[in-house]
């Protein structure tokens, strides 16, 4: 008889924790590579994503989220919830915190990513139960490796490595001439929820594409459906087109204007009409490359519901930093098409500048273009549709908002605020500044008032509220606060002993 009672109790327990661990939310983080702010259809582009659109009508856009302006920057305050320089940056990085996949494993959650690492170890070394992808920057998306049989040496910065799981590859030569990087990752993504789908305990599941950063890769059929549409209005009609839809969509503070065209920067009438194809190539392509990663993530959403899974799934989606101004091309063959493996071009500097719309400059800067990212945060029946947050988040967030999302402790040495209360449509404040630094880039958001610099120039001070854009330096006006900003940032910056 005690027997019996003990084995009921014993499956009581566990019924119990079944129950909970199946109601605790799945995760789904996607986040794309070098997109600006205004691509997406959903933040006033008129490239196809219609599927990122679904989560944006269905859930909550941010109009104020940031990033750290440069990849491995950005991926170090992402995956640790700490700011960067507190557990170090570079391709080659030990991180010194744990990752969100150590944390969420021990939570109890599946962990699982595909995509772009762009850190030292791998992955599967910090906490992922499961990876696919690039621990790399950047790469070839046709091949990432060396020339297969019977085709040219793809055209690379350098070889980059690769895991799968536990395995490194450099190179990674795929055999397929069907290979494309971000079907790949997505590939993988998709098997992951096959192989888990009848777990009880919930999963994490990280997405890291590298579209749309260079190399501009896209298939012959997919830049012919952008082919001629760029050449045939240029960069300063695209961003007045853009910023006219911002803010008939919202997604702008009501007193947002159009910053200026970038300094130095031509106007497109200035083009000649022989250089203008060139230049409608590289938009068509870029732009190829958003809308094929968002009919890979719809391939996921498709999963998602297939394995009953989405009614208890929480997405979040958005961008590493703001459009790159890189304009090379380093193609090893000229003239080389984007869906030839001997072809490099990038963006370019006078379409990042309209990517980034209405904000100024670009990736690698922490002016608002080079900080601030689409973020859109789904989760049908607890994220209200069609809704905004004003709320000024950043990629240190995440880390406490999954936690308090699995139901877990979150450690008192995490510098972010969680998301939920933010998602729920609940007041949440930040209780300190948030700040920035990359290379020559230094900026401070404290409340409404930013200080932003890039190398040797002094100091600016903007009010975001009433100047969302910064094209009213109110440094002069205002040395005091300056003085208070850039004292309170380095700080900041010399404190490399917490985060």
């Amino acid at each position: 008889m005690r027997t019996f009672l003990l084995v009921t109790c014993f499956l009581a327990l566990m019924s119990t924790s079944l129950s909970a661990d199946e109601k605790r939310p799945n995760i789904i983080l996607i986040m794309c590579d070098d997109m600006g702010f205004s691509d997406l259809g959903c933040y006033g582009g008129e490239v196809d994503t219609p599927n990122i659109d679904r989560l944006a009508g269905e859930g909550m856009r941010f109009r104020t989220f940031y990033n750290n302006a440069k990849c491995e920057h950005t991926r170090a305050s992402l995956l640790t919830g700490k700011w960067w320089h507190h557990v170090g940056a570079s391709p080659s990085v030990t991180y010194a915190a744990p990752t969100f996949g150590e944390r969420m494993r021990e939570a109890g959650y599946r962990t699982l990513m595909v995509g772009k690492w762009h850190a030292g170890q791998t992955p599967f070394e910090r906490g992922f139960d499961r990876y696919y992808g690039l621990t790399d920057g950047c790469c070839n998306f046709w091949n990432p490796g060396h020339a297969r049989p019977g085709e040219a040496e793809p055209a690379k910065k350098r070889v980059r490595r690769w895991a799968i799981d536990d395995q490194k590859f450099l190179p990674f030569t795929p055999e397929s001439k069907d290979f494309y990087t971000t079907d790949a990752f997505t590939d993988n993504a998709i098997e992951y929820l096959d192989t888990y789908k009848d777990e009880t305990k919930p999963f994490l599941l990280y997405v890291a594409y590298t579209a749309p950063h260079y190399p501009m890769h896209a298939s012959k059929a997919d830049v012919a459906k952008y082919r001629g549409r760029y050449g045939a209005i240029g960069w300063d009609e695209l961003r007045q087109q853009r910023f006219a839809k911002q803010q008939k969509l919202g997604v702008l503070p009501e007193n947002a204007k159009l910053s200026p065209r970038d300094p130095g920067l031509p106007a497109w009438d200035s083009i000649a009409e022989d250089d203008r194809d060139w230049w409608d190539l590289r938009m068509a392509t870029y732009t190829a490359m958003i809308d094929r990663m968002d009919r890979n993530i719809g391939r996921i959403l498709s999963k998602l519901k297939e394995i009953g899974k989405a009614d208890n799934t929480v997405i979040f989606f958005l961008s590493d930093n703001g459009a790159c101004e890189d304009s090379a091309d380093r193609s090893t063959v000229k003239g080389s098409m984007p869906w030839e493996v001997t072809s490099y071009l990038t963006q370019g500097r006078n379409w990042a500048n309209a990517s980034n719309t209405p904000y100024r400059k670009y990736k690698t800067t922490d002016y608002e273009g080079g900080t601030r990212t689409p973020m859109i945060a789904w989760f049908p029946g607890k994220i209200k549709a069609g809704s905004f947050s004003d709320h000024p988040g950043h990629l240190i967030d995440f880390t406490p908002t999954m936690l308090e999302l699995a139901g877990a402790d979150v450690p008192g040495d995490l510098p972010g605020l969680s998301l939920v209360d933010a998602i729920h449509g609940k007041p949440s404040e930040r209780q300190g500044p948030i700040y920035w630094q990359f290379g020559k880039s230094q900026a401070i958001r404290d409340g409404d008032w930013k200080l932003v610099k890039y190398g040797k120039g002094d100091w600016e001070l903007y009010h975001l509220s009433d100047d969302p854009t910064e094209l009213d330096d109110l440094a002069s006006k205002q040395p005091e606060k300056v003085k208070q900003l850039s004292q309170m940032w380095q700080t900041w910056w010399n404190d490399k002993s917490k985060g």
